[in-house]
This record gives C-alpha cells, structure tokens and sequence, in this order.
C-alpha cells in the first residue's frame, strides 16, 4: 500500500510517501510565509524521487488542524484534490494527536502546544496511546498548565515561543499513520478544517453584534 501524508498546519510542511509500512521520501522543513507556494511543489518532488505519481496513491492522511488558518487550508485544499479527483481514500488527521503520537521519551503524557498568540495555545493532553485526556482546546497557555499540574508531562511543540519550555516537534510518520490506518476513510467533501478558535472577521462581527444588543 502507498500512502501520502500531508500537514501544514503550521509554518512547516511535514509531508511524507510511504509504502507498506516503509517511508520511501519525506520532508520536515519551515517555509513561513511562502509555504502556500512551496507546499504543493515539495509534495510532488516526494513523487518524482520514487518515480510515482498520485495516482499511484491508495491512501492519504491530510491534518485538518488545529492550527493556522491560511496554513490548514493549503493541506485540505491538496488532499481533497487528490482524493476527489484520482478517487482516493483520505482520512482526517489532528494535529495535536500527531505531534503527542510522535513522542519519543518516557514520560507517560504528553501535551502537544501550537502557538495560538496573546498568551493562548492550541492544545491537549494525551496519554501514550493516543488517547486523548484533554480534548484539542482553544485556550490560555496557563490554563492548559493547570489542567497538566496532575500528570507526568512532556510538552512538545513546534513554536518558537515554546523552545525552553517544550521539545521540539519532529514527526514520526510510521507512528502517526499506523494509528491512523485503524480510521475509516471519509468522504473527500467532508474533510474540513478544524480551527478552534474564530476567525478575526467573525470575532469582530460578534464583537459588534455584542455592543448592538447592549445599545
């Protein structure tokens, strides 16, 4: 079976093909600003170093967050395509479970973090098994370090405002796809982002909603 992995849920794109259980190519670099250009171009190179095409594909793991908004969507946007088109099974991914599931220490929990700005995170707690004991949140930092006061925690995080405090977040594809190969395939039109947290347009229009209702 050949399987494609997508995430860009943040500024990295973490992309990798696989093949019965074995990764033929994958990449794990930041790209900021230009990963909406990059993205697609890097994935197709995993192709072309193993001669294969996406056709070839007989499933796909795309993250559909949390995460960043522009950054989510140009994995969705990749995968659906895929899928759609070359009439692929493709299966939703969270974020924050893959980073947990690709914890190599010892401790017995891990908190994935993804900085969500202004002091708040998108974050979760879960166990070993991927099993999560804090569902993926939109929430401050500090209350999520409250709620992990009572477990034995590694934080994990790809953020630069976590490096002291977190390890860093490297993907372990053959982990996070071996537990995502137990998932039912979904229909392509029904894979969508998961943001958590409203957008600045909506929060405004909340916000004004609010101060109506007031007046």
């Amino acid at each position: 079976m050949i399987e494609l992995y997508i995430d860009t849920s943040t500024s990295y794109l973490y992309s990798a093909l696989l093949k019965d259980k074995k990764i033929l190519s994958e990449v794990k670099k930041e790209y900021g600003q230009t990963l909406s250009k990059e993205a697609l171009p890097e994935i197709i190179s995993l192709f072309e170093k193993n001669h294969l095409t996406p056709q070839d594909v007989d499933r796909l793991y795309v993250v559909v967050g949390p995460g960043s908004f522009t950054g989510i969507r140009i994995g969705v946007t990749i995968a659906k395509t895929f899928a759609w088109t070359l009439q692929k099974e493709i299966v939703p991914v969270s974020a924050l479970r893959a980073m947990a599931l690709s914890y190599q220490g010892e401790k017995e929990y891990q908190m994935p973090v993804i900085d969500a700005r202004r002091g708040y995170v998108y974050g979760a707690i879960y166990d070993k098994k991927g099993n999560a004991i804090v569902e993926d949140s939109y929430l401050p930092y500090t209350t999520l370090e409250e709620q992990a006061q009572s477990y034995e925690i590694a934080t994990i995080s790809n953020s630069a405002s976590f490096q002291e405090k977190a390890e860093n977040y490297a993907p372990n594809f053959l982990k996070i796809v071996e537990y995502y190969q137990q998932e039912k395939p979904v229909n392509p039109h029904l894979i969508n982002p998961i943001y958590l947290k409203k957008t600045e347009a909506e929060e405004k229009i909340e916000d004004d909603n609010h101060r109506t209702n007031e007046g």
